[in-house]
């Protein structure tokens, strides 16, 4: 499924210019997400770069950020001290996600708690429903957070560590990094489950970047529902837009969708691409072509 761009504006009241933030996602992989996230960070001046893709974050490959911080991304827990806890199951009943189980004691055996961290999301509400106040909450690390620059551009990333499933919450971690003083680019997960719409949410104006394939055409449309059903409106970018036949052109021109930007399948983006070098710092034409497509996006945000 495929990517998205998508762009949040903020009203800079004292110097009365317009910022904005963008988040690239790709619901399928492969599309060319992280490629055209770089690129388009690189074209533009007072920049910011979130990689919120945190199952597999490797802007950096291509960005060669200086990490001058790492912070841990913590969530909250239940922790049951079992010398108050009578196993009366009232939080195993309000946990909407099953992670508490309660084995009630017996005449021959004592009551167990059971807890699942890994399905925790962190809503207190055990806390709160526990008669015997036998329940508290403590921090549980499910991965880190990396701050740094490369040049005039600020970066932040999210690393979900191995075995957790909870990137919706590291990723609304990263995002509180954003900086409202500068344009800012989001590199998303891909698909179209949770994380990417943690991502895009609360945004003005996303950008589908898809390909020219049957299988690119099937996730874009899947990616222009729920675009349609946050109401958050969007514009394209066609990559390798010569690959195939024009069916991409034909759903947007169908569909009154915008297409922002096409980019052709090069071999020199691909050799570029293969030693890790952002293809507009050798071909800066596609700089000016990255420029024009923030323009157009300004204008129909306007």
């Amino acid at each position: 499924m495929l990517p998205i761009f998508c762009i949040n504006k903020i009203l800079i009241n004292d110097n009365n210019m317009n910022n904005y933030v963008i988040s690239i996602a790709s619901g399928k992989g492969g599309t060319g997400k992280t490629t055209v996230a770089v690129n388009f960070a690189l074209s533009l001046n007072n920049v910011q770069f979130l990689d919120c893709d945190v199952e597999e974050p490797n802007a950096n490959l291509f960005l060669n950020a200086a990490i001058s911080k790492t912070i841990d991304a913590l969530i909250s827990v239940p922790k049951i001290d079992e010398n108050l806890c009578n196993y009366c199951g009232k939080c195993q009943e309000v946990c909407q996600y099953k992670s508490l189980a309660i084995i009630p004691s017996s005449n021959n055996s004592k009551g167990i708690v059971l807890t699942f961290p890994h399905l925790c999301h962190s809503c207190g509400a055990c806390v709160y429903i526990c008669p015997k106040t036998a329940i508290e909450e403590v921090d549980k690390k499910i991965g880190e957070i990396e701050i740094g620059n490369r040049g005039d551009i600020l970066f932040a990333s999210g690393k979900l560590s191995i075995g957790e499933i909870m990137s919706p919450y590291l990723i609304k971690q990263v995002k509180k990094n954003i900086n409202k003083s500068r344009n800012v680019i989001i590199d998303a997960p891909p698909g179209t489950s949770c994380p990417v719409i943690e991502t895009v949410k609360h945004t003005d104006f996303c950008v589908l970047v898809t390909e020219p394939t049957p299988f690119g055409l099937n996730d874009l449309i899947l990616a222009v529902d729920v675009l349609k059903k946050l109401k958050i409106p969007f514009g394209v970018v066609i990559n390798r837009s010569d690959i195939w036949n024009n069916m991409i052109n034909m759903y947007c021109n169908e569909e009154n969708i915008p297409i922002l930007m096409e980019i052709p399948f090069d071999m020199g983006i691909a050799r570029l691409y293969s030693n890790g070098i952002p293809f507009v710092e050798k071909m800066p034409h596609y700089k000016q072509e990255f420029i024009r497509m923030f323009e157009q996006i300004k204008r129909i945000l306007e």
